[in-house]
C-alpha cells in the first residue's frame, strides 16, 4: 500500500517530468529558431525570409494546443540571443526588426483611421445628394392617373 509520503513523492516526480516535457521543445525550438533567423540574416537573406523561416519552426516545433504567436516566437529569439551572447555576437544589430516601431504603427493607424472617417463622411455627404436629387426629379414629375 502506498502511503501519504510515498504519494506525495510520486505525485513530484511525475509533475516535474510532466513539466520537463512541455517546457522542452519550447526552449529548444526557440533557440534553434534563433540559430535559423542569424544564420539566414549573416548569409545575406533580409528580415522577411529569415524571420518566416525562424518562426515557422517554432510554430512547428512548439507542441500544445496553443498556437505561438509571432510576438512569443520574437521574445525566444530574442532572450536565446541575449542568453547566448557569445554565440550569436553578429545577430544582435538585427533584433531591432522583429519589434517594429510601435511610434510609427500608431501613426500609420491613425492616418488610416482619419482616411476611412473622411470616406464615410465624404460617402454620406454623396448618399445624401443622390437622394435629395431623386426627391427632386420625383416632385417635378405630375402623375395622371387617367394617362394609359
Amino acid at each position: 500500500m502506498f502511503t501519504i509520503k510515498d504519494l506525495k513523492i510520486f505525485l513530484l516526480i511525475l509533475g516535474s517530468l510532466i513539466n520537463f516535457s512541455l517546457l522542452t521543445p519550447k526552449v529548444t525550438a526557440g533557440s534553434f529558431g534563433a540559430e535559423i533567423f542569424c544564420t539566414m540574416r549573416d548569409g545575406g537573406n533580409d528580415h522577411e525570409s529569415s524571420w518566416e523561416a525562424a518562426y515557422s519552426y517554432i510554430k512547428r516545433q512548439k507542441g500544445g494546443f496553443f498556437k505561438t504567436s509571432p510576438n512569443q516566437a520574437a521574445a525566444q529569439i530574442i532572450e536565446t540571443v541575449v542568453r547566448e551572447k557569445d554565440k550569436f555576437s553578429n545577430c544582435v544589430e538585427y533584433l531591432d526588426k522583429l519589434y517594429p516601431d510601435r511610434e510609427l504603427q500608431r501613426k500609420l493607424k491613425k492616418n488610416e483611421k482619419e482616411r476611412e472617417a473622411l470616406y464615410k463622411k465624404n460617402r454620406k455627404t454623396e448618399i445624401k445628394d443622390l437622394i435629395e436629387e431623386d426627391n427632386k426629379s420625383i416632385y417635378k414629375q405630375s402623375f395622371d392617373r387617367y394617362d394609359y
